[in-house]
């Protein structure tokens, strides 16, 4: 019960998110909504980060496998119907099969939501939180899709000073 109440929390959040950003949109623009898109992420992203940081006493440098658990707990991973962390031996890659903005927005005949310029900066800000080390980069994400099979997809790795 209490999982399925956690994913109804999460479910509420993405709603929240969807609900003001569509806002914004309609007002002023997909432009505009974005740029509040992006902003609200960088802040609310880094709090996310810090809570769980702190949750899961994780060191001052925990790396990959810090991030690898803390990335499963985030509200995102709970809120979508589908969504894979996978640890390789030298990155975490964080992949979202189904999401629930997306699958909203075409059932209601709305174009895609430009994702990617949030995305970046919500998963890079989640990850420097957890340790500033770690390097984000987008595998895929509207509009720059480069695999279907997913919503978005999203490569941490350490980065190594040589």
């Amino acid at each position: 019960e209490l999982r399925e109440l956690l994913q109804i929390y999460a479910r509420n959040m993405y709603a929240l998110d969807w609900v003001w950003c569509q806002s914004v949109e309609s007002r002023h623009g997909m432009e505009c909504a974005m740029e509040h898109n992006c902003a609200a992420w960088e802040r609310f992203t880094r709090t996310e980060a810090l809570r769980i940081r702190n949750f899961l006493e994780l060191p001052e440098l925990p790396g990959l496998d810090g991030l690898h658990k803390a990335l499963s707990l985030r509200f995102s991973a709970l809120a979508h119907p589908s969504v894979d962390v996978i640890r390789g031996d030298d990155e975490v890659v964080y992949r979202v099969n189904e999401c629930r903005v997306q699958s909203a927005r075409r059932a209601k005949g709305m174009p895609y939501h430009p994702c990617a310029p949030a995305g970046l900066v919500e998963h890079a800000g989640f990850a420097s939180v957890i340790d500033p080390r770690i390097v984000t980069r987008q595998i895929s994400c509207y509009p720059n899709v480069t695999d279907s099979s997913c919503a978005c997809c999203w490569r941490f790795t350490l980065e190594t000073s040589e």
